[in-house]
């Protein structure tokens, strides 16, 4: 049965950097302007070099501005490095790349925070500058910092991603600010919006993408109350990860790298999960309805394509009532 993703009703998807964002992409085009949200993971924040760097928010921004480096996946596209060049003659930190173009969002994103604006004004404005038609939205206002724990002790996110490049053993994840966060009003809103069609979980990596947005108080919670399909997107194709550490760090945490362990991961709040093709064979190890397909998202086509994939195994999806403690844990 093939059902129309234009449709109307909402959708809120939920995106960490260069892999969620190729989902986020697609379903931004698939899409009437106005009916979705993506709500960016900002576990990943830090300041750098007096600026106030939001790596997954901006890796978002970029791509549905249609401004992206496509060779990268992160970053602005036709990006010159006179600056890193200029810093590193002079002995400045260098392991973080901050291109010529990519510094006006920092420059003017800590400009506007040091007056007072908050993230989510910032964001929405920026969004609005650039022809952005999506609601984008930072998972909180308030400072989330994730930390890597591991053998040699605790590392701030993008001390063990960027300047470690993933290779310190993972031991846990911390997020720092997330007990005493509020999420963005925005964000719960989208997700009792009384036309709300399905909430997407990009394939974004689980722990480091994703948990903390589920950290912040209230949006576990919020999840496991919609009335609707919650369906996530692996990450995981035949025991390999798309791009990033994500295959790693389930080995080092004991998790079978695997596209059913994520669904199991995610077992409290989705109502469905894609896999790739590949994976077709494992249904039955899954704990809830899967659907397989060509996950992988190479072309904007691709992208598209997935989006479409997404709604239409959304729409065939019926949610059964769950009962949601005073703790938010569900049943």
């Amino acid at each position: 049965m093939t059902i129309d993703p234009a449709r109307s009703g909402t959708v809120v998807a939920l995106s960490g950097g260069v892999g969620g964002t190729k989902l986020a992409l697609g379903l931004s085009r698939v899409l009437p302007p106005g009916l979705l949200t993506i709500v960016a993971n900002t576990g990943d924040d830090f300041e750098h070099l007096g600026f106030f760097i939001s790596p997954d928010l901006d890796t978002l921004t970029y791509a549905l501005a249609g401004v992206d480096n496509l060779q990268t996946g992160w970053g602005r596209r036709d990006e010159t490095w006179s600056f890193m060049t200029a810093l590193g003659e002079i002995g400045g930190e260098t392991w973080f790349k901050l291109g010529d173009r990519d510094l006006a969002m920092h420059v003017e994103r800590t400009r506007r925070l040091k007056s007072g604006e908050p993230l989510s004004a910032i964001t929405a404005d920026i969004a609005r500058r650039l022809g952005i038609e999506v609601t984008l939205l930072p998972m909180t206002d308030n400072p989330v910092r994730t930390k890597v724990a591991t053998p040699d002790g605790v590392l701030d996110f993008q001390d063990y991603f960027v300047r470690r490049q993933s290779i310190p053993v993972v031991t846990g994840f911390a997020f720092d600010g997330a007990a005493a966060a509020v999420p963005v009003p925005g964000f719960l809103a989208a997700l009792k919006n009384p036309q709300l069609r399905a909430v997407v979980i990009c394939p974004s990596n689980p722990f480091i993408s994703i948990d903390p947005i589920l950290a912040v108080p209230g949006v576990r919670a919020a999840l496991a109350a919609v009335d609707v399909p919650v369906v996530a997107v692996s990450p995981i194709i035949a025991g390999r990860a798309v791009k990033g550490p994500t295959a790693k760090m389930m080995r080092e945490l004991g998790l079978a790298v695997s596209a059913p362990a994520v669904a199991e991961y995610y077992r409290d709040i989705i109502t469905g999960f894609m896999v790739h093709e590949e994976d077709a064979d494992a249904t039955a190890a899954f704990c809830v309805p899967v659907q397989a397909t060509n996950i992988l998202m190479r072309s904007l086509e691709d992208r598209e394509r997935l989006a479409r994939a997404v709604l239409e195994f959304a729409d065939c999806l019926t949610v059964k009532p769950r009962r949601i403690n005073v703790g938010g844990s569900v049943q």
